[in-house]
C-alpha cells in the first residue's frame, strides 16, 4: 500500500549538520510532491520544505539559507540537508509524499513517515 521510511535524525551540537532521508516503498505507481515537516513539543506540525516532481522547491522562512531539500525520482527518495543547526530546530521531523497507489483501485493520497527525532544541543 506504500509507506515512508525516514532515517538520519540524531543529536547534534549547535552549528552542526544532519542529513535526513526518506524513501517511498510499496505498491506505489507515482510519487508527486514530497516534503519535510517538523513538530516540536507542544507545537503544531509545520512545513519545513517541499519539492515537486519537477524539482521546484519551497522553504519555510526558518529553513531558508540553511536547509536544502532534494530528491532522487529513480529511487523515490527525498533528502533534507540541514546545516548550521540551532537549538530551535529541535523537533520530530516527518516526511510526507503525495502518491498514486493501488489498493484494488487507484488512489491518490498523502503518506506520512513515522518521524525521526532531531535534537540540537551542546
Amino acid at each position: 500500500q506504500g509507506q515512508l521510511v525516514e532515517s538520519g535524525g540524531g543529536l547534534v551540537q549547535p552549528g552542526g549538520s544532519l542529513r535526513l532521508s526518506c524513501v517511498v516503498s510499496g505498491n506505489v505507481l507515482r510519487v508527486d510532491t514530497m516534503g519535510w515537516y517538523r513538530q516540536a513539543p507542544g507545537k503544531q506540525r509545520d512545513l519545513v520544505a517541499q519539492i515537486t516532481k519537477a524539482g521546484d522547491t519551497t522553504y519555510a522562512d526558518s529553513a531558508k539559507g540553511r536547509f536544502t531539500i532534494s530528491r532522487d525520482n529513480d529511487k523515490n527518495t527525498v533528502y533534507l540537508q540541514m546545516n548550521n543547526l540551532k537549538p530551535e530546530d529541535t523537533a520530530v521531523y516527518y516526511c510526507n509524499a503525495g502518491v498514486l497507489r493501488v489498493r484494488g483501485f487507484l488512489e491518490l493520497t498523502d503518506l506520512w513517515g513515522q518521524g525521526t527525532q532531531v535534537t540540537v544541543a551542546s
